[in-house]
């Protein structure tokens, strides 16, 4: 009953965010689980894993009032920790270029999300602060990652 209460009570005082657009960060979670279904290497992975957590990140920091870049140091610990203390982190056999790949892809992710998301600013500046197409804060993150995971691919394969 106590966790019945804490939830209506999480559900009803919840303030909207408008940070990255949930569809985004939907699709971008969506990737994370099809990649490791399919098998896909961990770099590609690890791609769609920095994106979320930039996604999430933003998402908190609004709502919580915090330093969005704080707040992403903290997603990177919690999310990259654990993962290190079962070894998926830190196998010797699963580097490129020295660096882990579910780390080095996890990085590049963010950058790339990043990279989205300054990319609807600049477009959206050149168009009186409209959007160009439907959905471009979804469409770009998406196709950044997309198109980074091809050339992680085509790097790993």
């Amino acid at each position: 009953m106590v966790i019945i209460i804490f939830l209506l009570f999480l559900f009803l005082s919840a303030t909207p965010v408008y940070a990255v657009c949930p569809a985004c960060t939907i699709a971008v979670g969506a990737g994370i689980g099809l990649s490791r279904y399919l098998g896909i290497d961990d770099m590609v992975t690890g791609l769609w894993i920095g994106g979320l957590i930039v996604s999430l990140s933003f998402w908190m920091a609004i709502s919580w009032r915090k330093n969005k870049w704080l707040i992403a140091g903290l997603m990177f610990l919690i999310t990259m920790a654990p993962l290190y203390y079962i070894d998926i982190i830190g196998h010797p056999l699963n580097t490129l270029w020295g660096v882990d790949k579910l780390l080095l892809g996890s990085f590049a992710g963010s950058g790339l999300f990043l990279l989205s998301i300054k990319a609807d600013k600049v477009l959206r500046k050149y168009n009186q602060g409209k959007v160009f197409v439907p959905y471009q804060k979804v469409i770009l993150p998406v196709t950044l990652l997309f198109l980074g995971s091809l050339v992680f691919y085509l790097l790993t394969k």
